[in-house]
């Protein structure tokens, strides 16, 4: 009977440590990002659902006035909760981790604890085996805690993994490298940049991967083969102070690009001043010799420029700059503008990715390419997938912005879309995360934008969508399966992190 008791105890818990492992995941591990999210979106519901809660509470009677015995209600409600575990993962709609070796190790060491729970309530008489189905409750907390268990163990191995990734940078002393960061237009300058220089030998980190741990394993892997790259253009993110500096230390950047600085992360960081610091650490880091390109549109281009003890190569579209932009037009086929007597065409859409070209052309200028071949190359580029890519998905146009998002490329989606000809347009969004106590302003604020412009605003999430509504200035629609799918015709704009099968069962059936 104990055997079961506890396999019951196992498996009923198994669904919610599943989901609040995914979670976490998402926020890359790291207990700051899970905090805001717990403070801003909540946890419960995210990682219990409606169903589990509510067969527990209906069930309480029972067990309050002794209709049945303590054991019989015990193991009624863990088997209905190992029931609807094995149901949803039978149905593939049980959210889980990457399973990565942390995640393996989190997550075994977390069952282990369950085990551990569920056999300490065993040892009290039978009275207290009720005790056992407020362990699947508790499943956060013990994920925690095995989190925390292996924290010393965690750290040890970072330190380690930099550590290789150092000795691996400075075997490469003729090695060049371009550190990009921003709050907004990181990837897409990064992938214009290795398109420009991939003749020269660039390579660069790939999707989602510019935190320490993931450029420190990736570049002492880049650099460990016979032929190593002449290029590495290093994207780095950072959520606190410190973190670019680390990754500087790793990477010793000869140029650095900082794109556009807005309030993104702000709830980690805790103001724009210290946003803007963590960001300019990048300049800091820079040799005599290096290079900064700043973007001239940001009010923080001046601050940003004290930063750098190197040359420093302004780019913008608004006013003087080293690299100005004019004439800026947006056809059919993408961006067309002229920057000193050279006409550039990039199949890139939205205005605001005109800054992100010139960033991308004074770094390949720096290192030497001539502007009529970077106009050449530009031509065939091929813009990243769900990084404010248009295409069409059979009668509907798509923008696919769910890459990432923050206030600036939202409102510059919001905004391009308002210039397109299209009868009917619908949104679709996510929500902003991680803004702190600016999040209900900037999310009215983008209600304001979008108000007038579209049909229909769907929310993934109901978090921020009141919010969003008082500057729409009428209700939106939270997602659900009774969604109704966009038109033939529409115009379809999604921005934030939304899963490509969302996307996908909201268009209109072929």
């Amino acid at each position: 009977m104990s055997f079961l008791l506890l396999l019951l105890t196992l498996t009923a818990t198994l669904s919610p440590l599943l989901t609040f492992a995914a979670l976490w995941q998402v926020k890359e591990w790291r207990f700051d990002r899970l905090r805001e999210h717990m403070r801003s979106e909540g946890l419960f519901l995210q990682t219990f659902g409606f169903l589990k809660p509510l067969i527990l509470l209906l069930s309480l009677p029972a067990l309050l006035h002794e209709w049945m015995p303590h054991l019989t209600w015990t193991i009624g409600v863990l088997s209905i909760l190992t029931i609807l575990t094995i149901i949803r993962l039978a149905l593939n709609r049980q959210p889980r981790p990457v399973w990565t070796m942390k995640a393996v190790t989190l997550m075994s060491s977390a069952a282990f604890l369950v085990l551990v729970a569920g056999f300490m309530v065993l040892l009290f008489p039978v009275e207290h085996t009720p005790a056992l189905v407020m362990i699947p409750l508790l499943s956060p907390f013990i994920l925690i805690i095995s989190w925390g268990m292996f924290l010393p163990i965690d750290r040890a191995l970072k330190n380690h993994i930099m550590r290789r990734a150092r000795i691996a940078r400075n075997r490469h002393d003729q090695l060049i490298v371009i550190g990009i960061t921003g709050s907004v237009g990181k990837t897409t300058t990064k992938e214009l940049l290795l398109h420009l220089l991939k003749d020269q030998g660039a390579q660069a980190t790939p999707a989602y991967v510019n935190a320490e741990i993931g450029v420190a394993r990736w570049m002492t892997r880049a650099l460990s083969g016979e032929s190593a790259p002449k290029i590495l253009i290093v994207e780095m993110g950072a959520y606190r102070s410190g973190e670019i500096q680390k990754l500087c230390q790793i990477t010793r950047p000869l140029i650095g690009i900082i794109t556009f600085i807005g309030s993104q992360h702000m709830a980690l960081f805790g103001s724009q001043e210290k946003l803007l610091t963590a960001k300019a650490e990048l300049f800091d880091a820079l040799p005599q010799d290096g290079a900064a390109i700043v973007n001239g549109d940001s009010p923080f281009a001046e601050p940003l420029r004290k930063h750098a003890r190197c040359r420093t190569v302004t780019v913008g579209t608004g006013g003087p700059a080293d690299l100005e932009a004019f004439d800026i037009e947006e056809t059919a086929t993408g961006l067309r503008f002229r920057t000193g007597n050279t006409m550039i065409t990039c199949p890139l859409h939205g205005t605001h990715n005109v800054t992100n070209i010139l960033l991308a052309m004074g770094a390949a200028e720096v290192l030497g390419l001539k502007r009529p071949e970077i106009a050449r190359r530009l031509m065939n580029f091929h813009p990243p997938e769900h990084t404010f890519s248009v295409r069409t998905v059979g009668a509907v146009t798509l923008l696919d912005d769910t890459h990432n998002a923050s206030p600036a490329s939202f409102k510059a989606s919001l905004g391009w879309s308002k210039g397109q000809p299209a009868e009917e347009k619908v949104l679709l969004t996510s929500g902003l995360i991680e803004l702190g106590e600016e999040e209900d302003r900037v999310h009215a604020q983008l209600g304001t934008e979008a108000a007038g412009g579209f049909s229909r605003v769907i929310f993934a999430h109901p978090r921020h969508a009141r919010s969003f509504a008082r500057g729409y200035g009428k209700p939106v629609e939270i997602l659900s399966k009774k969604t109704k799918p966009v038109s033939a015709g529409t115009l379809f704009v999604c921005i934030g992190r939304i899963p490509e099968e969302t996307v996908r069962r909201l268009l209109p059936k072929s």
